[in-house]
């Protein structure tokens, strides 16, 4: 049995982007445990989060969450910044983050912008199929 937003490819992609945040940040000093490492990946995982809490209300409450997950996703920008400035990752490294980023912005702007039409507060479901998988 599946929910309707794990059928989303900007939810596929989120959850894609926790686990290269996890595998880099395991490399990162143990000075940063509870700082820098625990920011991003607090923030990676609020991505995700977001897109499937925001699912199961009305439109209107999705769009609102859908935001919220681009604020996390632009966190992450600047944790990885941080990370390549304070050589914890590699300019490749660095690069890949910010071209996941990019991508999962671009879903979620797009699915935010399937979701915009006047005065409708039904439930979203039905605007999926637009980046869905299958």
């Amino acid at each position: 049995m599946q929910f309707n937003f794990e059928k989303l490819i900007t939810y596929q992609k989120s959850l894609d982007y926790v686990d290269f945040a996890y595998r880099i940040t395991e490399g990162f000093p143990k000075i940063e445990q509870f700082s820098l490492t625990d920011q991003f990946r607090r923030a990676a995982v609020s991505i995700s989060l977001n897109i499937g809490e925001g699912s199961s209300g009305t439109k209107k409450e999705f769009m609102n969450f859908l935001r919220i997950s681009n604020r996390s996703l632009r966190e992450c920008v600047v944790c990885t910044s941080i990370a390549y400035r304070r050589k914890y990752i590699s300019e490749e490294i660095h690069n890949k983050s910010r071209e996941q980023l990019v991508e999962i912005a671009k879903l979620n702007s797009g699915l935010l912008n399937s979701l915009k039409t006047p005065n409708d507060n039904r439930k979203p479901s039905t605007n999926y199929k637009l980046q869905t998988l299958n």
